[in-house]
Parts: C-alpha cells; sequence; structure tokens
C-alpha cells in the first residue's frame, strides 16, 4: 500500500489563481534549549512535476517522521529545486524576553520579507502554513494564509519549509553542544529526553535553557 505523502494539492489550485506560494513551518516549538528556527520554501508552477519526483523518490514527508541523514539529502535538493527558501532563527533569549508565540510570529515574519525580496516580483504572496496563521504580515495578511491542519504531511511546500528548519536548527544545536555536552544536544536537540532532564537537575541550566520551560523542571529537582 503507497503511502499519502505531501503533494502540491493546494499549490496547484493557487497557482491557477496567479499566486506565488510559499511553505512555511516552525522546528524548535517544544524543546527546552535553544533557538527556534522557521523555514520558508517556495516552489515553481513549471518545476512542480520534476519537484514532487525527486522528492517523492527519496521520501519528503514532515522532518519529524524522516532519518536525519535522508533529511539532509532531501534539503539539498530542495534547496536545488525552490524558487526561493530561507530560514531564521530566534534564540532562547528571545524567547525568554517575549515569549514563544511572539518570537515564533517574529520568524515568521522575518522570514517571509526575506523570501519576498529574493523573489523581487509583482505577484501576491499566499502563505501555507502548519496550522497557525500569522497577523500583519505585509502584502500577504490574513486573507492570503492558509493553515492547514497537520500541514507537513499534507503540503509539499510546508513538508520542504519543515526539512530545511530542522536541518538548520539540528545543525545549530550540534555546534551548540560542543561548548554544553552534558545535555547531549548533539543527540536530543534541546528537547525534553530523560538524559537531558537529568543533566539538567544534575548540572542546572545553561545561558541557552528557555526559562519558563524549566520552571516545572527545577521545582520539582
Amino acid at each position: 500500500m503507497k503511502k499519502n505523502l505531501p503533494n502540491l494539492f493546494f499549490e496547484k489550485r493557487l497557482w491557477k489563481e496567479n499566486f506565488i506560494v510559499v511553505g512555511v513551518d516552525e522546528v524548535g516549538r517544544g524543546a527546552l534549549a535553544g533557538p527556534i528556527t522557521v523555514g520558508a520554501v517556495c516552489f515553481e508552477p513549471t518545476s512542480s512535476l520534476e519537484a514532487m519526483k525527486r522528492l517523492e523518490k527519496i521520501g519528503i514527508n514532515d522532518s519529524k517522521k524522516i532519518a536525519p541523514k535522508k533529511r539532509i539529502v532531501l534539503a539539498k535538493i530542495i534547496k536545488q529545486i525552490a524558487l526561493a527558501y530561507d530560514t531564521i532563527s530566534l534564540s532562547n533569549f528571545e524567547i525568554n524576553r517575549l515569549g514563544l508565540v511572539k518570537v515564533n510570529e517574529k520568524a515568521v515574519r522575518q522570514v517571509v520579507a526575506k523570501i519576498e525580496k529574493k523573489l523581487n516580483i509583482g505577484q501576491k504572496l499566499y502563505l501555507l502554513t502548519d496550522a497557525f496563521s500569522i497577523k500583519y504580515i505585509k502584502r500577504v495578511g490574513l486573507k492570503n494564509q492558509k493553515a492547514i491542519i497537520h500541514g507537513d504531511c499534507v503540503s509539499l511546500s510546508i513538508a520542504a519549509a519543515s526539512i530545511i528548519a530542522k536541518v538548520e536548527r539540528d545543525s545549530l544545536m550540534i555546534k551548540m553542544n560542543q561548548r554544553y555536552s552534558y545535555y547531549q544536544w548533539f543527540k536530543n536537540k534541546g528537547y525534553g529526553t530523560k538524559n537531558h532532564i537529568e543533566a539538567i537537575k544534575k548540572y542546572g541550566p545553561s545561558r541557552f535553557h528557555r526559562n519558563l520551560f524549566l520552571r516545572k523542571i527545577i521545582e520539582g529537582n
């Protein structure tokens, strides 16, 4: 039985209406440490068949369902095929100061602005997102957004955004692990695994941890 993989159903409908379609997704939302990273990918209608064949052959899907090595391969292909792509990472310092929701919204606005600058075209943008909508995005607004539940399993553009964001954030966490190896960020990527929580209780939080996220862990120590 063939697995249902992300496709271009929504993108094709919007291309017919002359929209430039941008898939957006974030990773690191539930982590205890490190940044939140938002990816954005825009595919060209004329390259859609080629994109589908190359990405489907490897098995593009929600980044969480793909092995790390396969994600890296897919990320390279996505960057070769995409009309435009980019990522934005905002630190735990901003999350501690502003809160996760506001930082996520800020990151989405920034990455969409970067994509728009790269495209440098007059057509309207339409965002496909993974079950969230963002207010106050210039030239987009809420009208030209579609929040798709489990979007990274449904839309090829969202899945691609998820993958490049995941690869970028994983790379950042591996670099941060060099200084704080006892948290095993190279392995858990800042998420609340048993070993990570035990290390926080033993060594205390680092400057890269999200303070609000640790309150229950520290209080329960």
